[in-house]
């Protein structure tokens, strides 16, 4: 079946991480429809490890948030005062008054199920970095498809990766009950933008595709790479602060 590859770009182009939401509501409906998205997603061998726990209950939400915002609170300060010395101003960890994503109604947290991984070939089951990157690809592959269905349904969305740090994520699946077995890959937080959509800072086209083979003299400089980084790290930074508009 052939489909309409502008409205794909379109729907690219439009889709941005929002980080503050309005409290109100959103219909079960649209939940059900951004798992279904997910759960039509590829995955290594058709494995299909996700699960998915949907937490709308107001104090539920608050005990997440407070897990996420201490561990960042407490890693990302000494952290960053370690990165390179060519580098923008740090990321800060912690609660960020204009990122307060904590008032989104509705977090799903995505889960991959460890005891699917025995369903790969033995000689990828065997060989534990093309076993997790397959396991990790197809998660991300599920997440990638609920941030765009999230934004055909006029609704913000953003990931929280922090579940990934061992404290949180220990402590999250003592909250939520679920099996050992079971690892966090993300929190998708869903609701309705309490702030604008603003361009995207984009790499160009050319700069990043190369046909056939790709020389030493075709890639970027070590220079071009730190000020790509810098304006990178100044834009997301910029995302973070900027509050409701």
């Amino acid at each position: 079946m052939l489909m309409n590859y502008e409205s794909l770009i379109d729907l690219l182009k439009n889709r941005r991480t929002i980080r503050r939401f309005k409290p109100d509501p959103i219909p079960d409906e649209f939940v059900e429809k951004i798992v279904e998205a997910a759960r039509w997603a590829p995955s290594g061998y058709n494995m299909q490890p996700w699960e998915f726990v949907v937490v709308k209950e107001e104090k539920r939400r608050k005990e997440i948030a407070k897990l996420v915002e201490d561990n960042g609170a407490f890693h990302y300060p000494p952290m960053e005062a370690r990165r390179e010395a060519w580098q923008k101003e740090p990321f800060k960890g912690g609660p960020v008054p204009e990122m307060d994503w904590t008032t989104a109604p509705v977090y799903i947290i995505v889960f991959g199920d460890t005891r699917t991984q025995v369903g790969l070939p033995m000689p990828i089951r065997y060989l534990y970095t093309k076993r997790q990157s397959i396991f990790t690809s197809s998660l991300a592959s599920a997440f990638l498809c609920m941030h765009l269905a999230a934004t055909t349904l006029g609704l913000a969305s953003m990931w929280e990766t922090g579940v990934q740090n061992p404290y949180v994520s220990c402590l999250l699946k003592d909250l939520l009950h679920v099996p050992d077995e079971w690892e966090p890959y993300d929190i998708f937080i869903v609701g309705y933008p309490a702030q604008k959509k603003r361009g995207k800072l984009m790499r160009d086209y050319k700069e990043m595709v190369h046909y056939e083979e790709c020389k030493t003299e075709n890639i970027r400089t070590e220079e071009q790479i730190r000020e790509w980084v810098k304006r990178a790290r100044f834009w997301v930074s910029g995302q973070i602060r900027r509050g409701p508009n």
